[in-house]
């Protein structure tokens, strides 16, 4: 998944109005697409005061899982 192409979704995501059901298969399908599994959190408890879509795909894209 691109840059370009998760923004959307995220902002999708924040939305208030968004269904608990379709929330729940944005979030399996942004973990599978860009490949982190921190996303939620980077979306719903990040603790700066400014969250925006940009920001979290960025920080997602920047994750690197760590080989055991």
């Amino acid at each position: 998944m691109t840059r370009e192409e998760a923004i959307p979704v995220i902002e999708r995501l924040m939305h208030p109005e968004t269904p608990e059901e379709e929330s729940s298969q944005i979030l399996a399908t942004l973990e599978r697409g860009l490949a982190c599994t921190h996303i939620s959190d980077y979306i719903f408890w990040d603790p700066a005061p400014e969250l925006t879509a940009e920001k979290d795909v960025d920080r997602a894209m920047a994750y690197k899982s760590i080989a055991l």
